[in-house]
């Protein structure tokens, strides 16, 4: 019979799990067209989809009030890119600009409220599980001869990478403590969000504005289409990889822990 308290810690997982799988599938998925759209092809567009949504979902993970600044600084970004450009796309432009007001505003969570190294600790366990879980999948969608769809893509980058980023964090968390700089975490956590949210906000604002051109307007259209498997897929599996970890003994209540 499960007690009360292994009871809510049961749906707490769950519900933490779901969301962050969610959100991580629906930001890969938008990430890994996006960069199809700008010509990558191969395994660079899944490994660096993979390894930009898991940090970014890494640092909300860990640190909300700096991954909420550093998304505020990507969203005005993108809006003032929007405005001043129009419809000229340059990805570059957009990540250099959000990544730039992401500093600033980190730099100012970092002044008024003591945040570590911490985020950047978490940020640099999301970055190597990516990397590693982006260069997994690569090598199933050549092995594998058919085609894979978004919500399985999902899924799987969603599983994989929660499962590395659960196992190697306490490790990683132990080896950073102490000398990662606490004055640069906050601000090189908030300017990665920031580019990963200015991009990806200039893909969902450009589909609102009529001076966009035919073919711009297709590749936003195709981004967006695939958004929505890549949000369920996701959610699924961090809802079947949370439940998973934590009937194996990873308690989500001992998170971060050092």
């Amino acid at each position: 019979m499960l007690s009360k308290d292994r009871i809510t810690a049961i749906v707490t997982t769950l519900l933490v799990w779901s969301l962050a799988g969610a959100l991580f599938g629906g930001l890969f998925i938008a990430l890994y067209e996006v960069l199809q759209v700008q010509g990558l092809q191969g395994w660079k567009p899944v490994v660096v989809a993979a390894v930009s949504a898991a940090m970014t979902t890494a640092a909300f993970y860990s640190a909300m009030p700096v991954a909420l600044m550093g998304a505020m600084s990507g969203v005005l970004a993108s809006i003032g890119y929007l405005i001043v450009a129009g419809p000229r796309l340059d990805v570059r432009i957009i990540a250099a600009v959000a990544a730039g007001l992401g500093l600033l505003g980190g730099a100012f969570v970092a002044w008024t409220s003591h945040a570590g190294a911490k985020p950047l600790a978490e940020t640099l366990t999301g970055l190597l599980a990516g990397l590693g879980a982006g260069a997994i999948l690569s090598v199933v969608l050549v092995v594998y001869p058919e085609p894979v769809g978004t919500f399985v893509m999902a899924a799987g980058i969603v599983a994989l990478v929660g499962s590395l980023f659960q196992l190697n964090e306490h490790w990683i968390l132990r080896a950073c403590h102490g000398w990662l700089p606490d004055a640069i975490a906050a601000p090189l956590v908030a300017a990665m969000v920031a580019a990963v949210v200015g991009v990806s906000m200039w893909m969902v604002a450009g589909t609102t504005t009529a001076v966009l051109d035919l073919e711009t307007r297709n590749a936003v259209d195709r981004v967006l289409s695939e958004v929505p498997a890549g949000f369920l897929g996701g959610l699924l599996g961090g809802a079947v990889t949370g439940i998973v970890l934590e009937s194996l003994g990873f308690r989500l209540e001992e998170h971060g822990s050092v």
